[in-house]
């Protein structure tokens, strides 16, 4: 089993997160395919503990679980990391909003738009923000 850590660590002892959403996507993909694979590799030592009617090693079986376990932590901050990262879902969404402000700006008297912010504003306080 490869318990390597997939972000690299540089000489000041800094962890290295990719820097891009790509990089982002095909780290989160391998450490996917570890935790699968170590999740395999478990069941089946539990299936040949059971066809043999013996015992796991359980010096084995902890090494693969706290390997499952950094993976998935790894997996954890990834997935944080990435969301920072320029052209998430947010930003786009934001993006989008932008571009309909634009789009519909121009329809409106100031008067109009003001009624327009108000009524999204009351919106905004009465779902919380959501």
């Amino acid at each position: 089993m490869d318990s390597t850590m997939l972000t690299t660590i540089n000489r000041k002892g800094n962890i290295s997160l990719p820097s891009s959403r790509e990089e982002c996507r095909s780290v989160i993909r391998q450490l996917q395919s570890d935790i699968t694979a170590i999740k395999d590799q478990i069941a089946a030592a539990d299936l040949d503990r059971q066809a043999k009617r013996g015992q796991m090693d359980a010096r084995w079986y902890h090494r693969a679980r706290t390997a499952m376990r950094f993976k998935r932590q790894e997996l954890d901050n990834l997935t944080a990391h990435m969301g920072t990262l320029p052209g998430g879902a947010r930003e786009k969404k934001a993006q989008l909003k932008d571009a309909i402000i634009e789009t519909v700006r121009s329809d409106y008297d100031e008067a109009e738009w003001q009624s327009v912010m108000s009524e999204a504003h009351r919106r905004i306080d009465m779902n919380g923000g959501n």
